[in-house]
């Protein structure tokens, strides 16, 4: 498991800058093209929503699963008083910190689960990890070749960026999070005080071991695909800059 930490743990601090960065430069350009934020925020929200409509779902889905009553579901963007922007929300009754854990990490799951079949099905990028791993740069070459020649291989890119850029939980998402590692770990410690560890270890190693993988290579993914779209959002945004003598500034 040590690998699949590591992996994960790789991918996710690049993933991090990336979707903020993308985030706020991607508003930029609408911003520059559209002057006006009214209209940015429709624009931004439209080119958001199939990951949107994901994560609220999946928040939505999880609820009802777990026989928790989701009383609201909205798309509709709004911007909210400290400056951030609602994309979309669910309203579910009160629940306690295990059910609503898991209603928070329902996006995580989903958008995990659409970018690794998006990749794997649609895109076959499983050539381009294996052309990774052997250092082949002229294998590598030749897989991203492929990535971009797949059937409809912009829809599936377009899905993959929308998605994997808004899979990430929010604050609100998470706040159940520290009580379940809190109460996890405890457990955790009493059994392996009477004992137990290995049994322990021998019965969650491999599906933690399959989760984590499951995680780092849609993370993976989804940095690689920011980081090909990365430049083109920049270059845009410098010549809208440069065209309309604007500057937007973070």
């Amino acid at each position: 498991m040590l690998t699949s930490w590591f992996w994960l743990l790789l991918a996710f601090g690049p993933l991090l800058l990336l979707e903020r960065w993308l985030h706020r430069h991607l508003q930029g350009v609408l911003i520059l093209l559209f002057r006006s934020s009214e209209v940015t925020l429709v624009v931004y929200s439209l080119a958001l929503l199939p990951g949107v409509f994901l994560h609220e779902a999946s928040h939505w889905l999880m609820a009802t699963f777990l026989g928790v009553r989701a009383m609201g579901f909205s798309l509709i963007p709004a911007a909210m008083p400290d400056g951030t922007l609602r994309l979309g929300y669910v309203e579910t009754e009160r629940m306690d910190f295990l059910r609503e854990a898991l209603v928070g990490a329902a996006p995580l799951l989903a958008g995990a689960g659409a970018v690794i079949w998006i990749g794997y099905a649609r895109l076959n990028v499983a050539p381009v990890g294996e052309a990774l791993a052997v250092g082949d740069l002229l294998a590598l070459w030749a897989a991203v070749q492929a990535v971009f020649n797949a059937p409809d291989a912009w829809l599936w890119l377009y899905l993959t960026f929308a998605v994997s850029n808004s899979m990430l939980p929010s604050a609100s998402d998470r706040r159940a999070w520290p009580v379940v590692l809190v109460v996890t770990l405890v457990i955790g410690a009493v059994l392996f005080y009477a004992g137990l560890g290995p049994t322990l270890i021998n019965a969650l190693a491999r599906p933690l071991d399959s989760a984590l993988r499951a995680l780092a290579i849609a993370f993976s993914i989804t940095v690689v695909i920011d980081l090909a779209l990365a430049p083109f959002i920049w270059l845009i945004e410098t010549g809208l800059m440069r065209m309309t003598g604007w500057r937007v500034e973070y």
